[in-house]
């Protein structure tokens, strides 16, 4: 009997994420940590404080010859980053965003094709039990669907320093709305046709031109419209932070969180669902419901770190049984596109076709 040698991977940025992934990989015997590497020393995971940090992505990449690039820099770094390790041999997983412009969401798909490489984009509901759940409920309703979902996080401290750190490359509207946008993609198989934004900037901490609040609303070729909404920083409310529901003339299919014992900083609450509840339209001759309100409990749903897990399995398994990954590929462009053309409307104050 043969096994398989673990992929040798190099994990570029230690941040939130990319120490997640770390971990997953440590713990997962297909992978092996070939190299972490980050601008400056970080705290790592319980189990993980053996490893060294190198300084250069480069430099890793071409003294080791890794299998897999595990790229979870800021998000300007993204497509040269990529498209790097992939012209050098490996397979990448990417953090999303994919890239700062559709042009380079572009580049870095037609390197992976160009190069043989699997990529694949962080997009860590698409692992999640509980929102396949609640994209099969919704899909079972049938359109045309109203869409309405936010993330806002009331941060401080250290938190705080990370959004003013990723606003000086990407708004809150594009960096977690990709997410969302690919949700409401999956569930439509509709293209999106037009995007208008709005944001505001509420604090002197970042650059004159960034705002740390936005809000899209998108209109899709079957008549759908949805909205998604963000905001960071310490003057965010934590009333209604966590919006997840979508509407159809059938009824609607919500994520149900218990706000009152959740922190919208919290990045375990960002994935948590608690449960499902789904509403069905259709009225007896009294005029009242049919169907009472079916809740469906998530409690045994994984967490951050376990997503993460699953998330990095997929990418083993992608490589070990070559699976196609147009679809995946070509929809994190999709969603991209959406949130930068709302980025762009919150600067010009016009809709953009798409």
């Amino acid at each position: 009997m043969t096994t398989e040698k673990p992929l040798r991977v190099v994990v570029a940025g230690l941040g939130n994420m990319g120490r997640s992934h770390a971990l997953a990989y440590h713990n997962n015997p297909g992978f092996e940590i070939a190299a972490l590497v980050n601008r400056s020393d970080v705290p790592l995971p319980e189990g993980m404080e053996g490893y060294g940090i190198q300084r250069s992505f480069e430099g890793a990449l071409r003294e080791l010859r890794p299998d897999v690039a595990s790229i979870n820099t800021y998000s300007d770094s993204h497509a040269d980053y990529a498209v790097m390790a992939m012209e050098m041999g490996c397979h990448v997983f990417l953090e999303k965003p994919l890239a700062t412009t559709v042009a380079d969401a572009e580049r870095v798909v037609a390197c992976a094709k160009a190069n043989g490489r699997k990529l694949v984009i962080g997009y860590i509901l698409r692992h999640h039990p509980s929102w396949m759940r609640l994209i099969g409920e919704a899909r079972a309703l049938g359109g045309p669907y109203v869409f309405r979902m936010n993330l806002n996080q009331q941060s401080s401290a250290h938190k705080w320093d990370t959004h003013k750190q990723l606003m000086k490359t990407t708004s809150p509207i594009v960096d977690c709305g990709v997410h969302y946008l690919d949700v409401m993609c999956q569930i439509t198989d509709a293209n999106p046709v037009e995007v208008r934004g709005m944001g505001l900037r509420m604090t002197d901490e970042i650059a004159p031109d960034m705002y740390n609040y936005g809000h899209l609303q998108v209109l899709f070729a079957d008549g759908s419209v949805g909205w998604y909404e963000a905001g960071w920083g310490p003057m965010m409310s934590e009333t209604a932070f966590f919006v997840k529901d979508v509407i159809s003339p059938k009824g609607s299919v919500s994520i149900v969180v218990n706000e009152a014992a959740t922190k919208s900083d919290d990045v375990d609450s960002h994935t948590k669902t608690s449960m499902i509840r789904v509403h069905r339209a259709e009225l007896g001759a009294d005029g009242s419901f049919v169907h009472a309100d079916e809740d469906l409990s998530m409690k045994d749903e994984p967490g951050h770190q376990g997503l993460c897990d699953r998330e990095q399995a997929f990418v083993l398994k992608a490589i070990r049984e070559d699976i196609d990954l147009t679809r995946h590929m070509d929809d994190a462009v999709k969603s991209l596109r959406v949130c930068l053309a709302a980025d762009e409307s919150v600067r010009t104050g016009r809709p953009v076709k798409l």
